[in-house]
């Protein structure tokens, strides 16, 4: 980024903002889930997804996704979605910029929680998973 990188504490609260964006509908549907924010992805994480290079992963969704719950699914830790925030940083050329990838990688990955896979979110997409979360710079679940 060629600008200063924006504060930790704005990276979490564009997050979360991007988060309670989404429509009332499915904003009441999002449950047990919490937003973490690391610098990069480890190398544990980047090998899940069949990576190498941490600035190929720019989120992740890691939990048991609303299609897969049942009656049995209770007193369990909340669902992460994971930011990275040197990869997004590192993609973008200004602050406005990364204000768009951090929203649009926490859409991504909520869509993970509500049951979407990559293929069906490209589906959606016309195909080109261009921006945020999963994207081709990085792999979902």
């Amino acid at each position: 980024m060629s600008r200063r990188p924006i504060s930790p504490r704005r990276f979490t609260r564009i997050a979360r903002q991007a988060l309670e964006s989404v429509p009332a509908p499915l904003r009441g549907r999002v449950s047990n889930v919490e937003i973490v924010l690391e610098d990069w992805a480890s190398r544990e994480a980047l090998a899940q997804q069949g990576l190498s290079s941490p600035y190929d992963l720019l989120g992740l969704y890691q939990g048991i996704p609303l299609t897969e719950r049942d009656s049995r699914y209770n007193l369990v830790a909340p669902d992460q979605i994971t930011l990275y925030r040197g990869a997004l940083e590192a993609m973008c050329e200004s602050a406005e910029e990364l204000e768009r990838e951090i929203r649009a990688t926490v859409l991504h990955e909520l869509a993970h929680h509500f049951g979407l896979s990559d293929d069906e979110l490209a589906a959606l997409s016309g195909g080109t998973e261009g921006e945020g979360g999963d994207s081709p710079r990085a792999q979902g679940p």
